[in-house]
């Protein structure tokens, strides 16, 4: 008997260091990713931005504001690069307001849509709770809305953003997601409208850079705040009152981390991309990239 005892126990060791050792842990300390997305900011009118929310988070984590869009430098394809890991000529969405691939996808998903990383991370955990809100209603055909456990446009509107940051806010409070998102059209709408680094645009940065605290403020009320890795991101910068084009001005955008596991003070010194994203988060939360995208993990970032 006790001889049986002990191969049954050195089996079930083996069997346990066997399925340990396959599994990805993911970031150590991060139960929690807040990812704040701020359309057409550009890298190069951060420095002079009253932005103080976002300036403390690059103090105290790590960052770039030369994360380069792939081409052209538009809105809905750039996004769909961040969510899918790929450019173009992999995942089709070719234009500024591409809701379906410009051209067929080289891979699809269990939903019908080349894989992003709400796919990946519904697959490896299909409990976890997932949520998007975005202001921009393209956004909803990016994402596979299918895989997330919440999803919602709340267009601006005369509410300036205030109606979508409070839903946001009551949802991390209420529901304490795993992964969350709030993509602002801001202020790619002030820049269409009066110009990138002009006097409203430049206002507009200030103004969501207090929503950008009210949502991390929000983690702390909730109590998810220590074990909360906070990201923000952006799609592309622009030029005059436009952008899709080659410039540096139209092509850099921020990329910011902080939280456990992030090196402080970290300016990121490797070339980043923007379908570095897609895999760089999945491997905070634990989960493998699938084969077919192309992105780099920025393990620069990393303790």
């Amino acid at each position: 008997m006790k001889r049986l005892s002990y191969f049954v126990a050195i089996a079930m060791i083996a069997l346990l260091g066997s399925c340990c050792g396959n599994e990805t842990k993911g970031v150590k300390g991060v139960k929690h990713v807040v990812m704040v997305g701020f359309d057409g900011l550009a890298g190069n009118t951060v420095e002079a931005a009253q932005m103080p929310t976002l300036k403390l988070l690059m103090e105290q984590g790590a960052w770039t504001l030369q994360a380069r869009s792939i081409l052209p430098s538009s809105s809905a394809c750039n996004w769909a690069t961040m969510y899918m890991g790929v450019g173009p000529e992999m995942h089709g969405y070719n234009t500024w307001g591409s809701r379906k691939p410009d051209f067929p996808s080289v891979a699809l998903g269990k939903n019908g849509i080349f894989p992003t990383f709400i796919t990946v991370l519904r697959e490896k955990y299909p409990e976890m709770n997932i949520c998007s809100l975005y202001e921009w209603d393209v956004q909803g055909d990016l994402i596979d809305n299918k895989a997330a456990s919440y999803h919602k446009h709340i267009p601006m509107g005369e509410s300036r953003s205030r109606e979508i940051t409070d839903a946001f806010i009551s949802y991390l409070k209420e529901q304490k997601p795993e992964f969350s998102m709030c993509i602002y059209d801001s202020p790619d709408c002030e820049g269409h409208s009066q110009g990138w680094g002009s006097e409203a645009y430049m206002n507009r940065l200030a103004e969501l850079d207090a929503f950008l605290n009210e949502i991390i403020e929000a983690t702390k009320e909730a109590g998810t705040y220590e074990s909360t890795l906070f990201m923000v991101v952006s799609d592309h910068g622009g030029i005059d009152r436009g952008h899709g084009k080659t410039t540096m001005a139209e092509m850099e955008a921020p990329l910011v981390f902080f939280g456990p596991g992030v090196k402080k003070g970290y300016k990121i010194d490797v070339p980043v991309m923007r379908y570095d994203t897609a895999p760089t988060i999945t491997y905070i939360l634990g989960a493998e990239a699938p084969d077919v995208w192309r992105g780099r993990i920025i393990k620069e970032i990393f303790e």
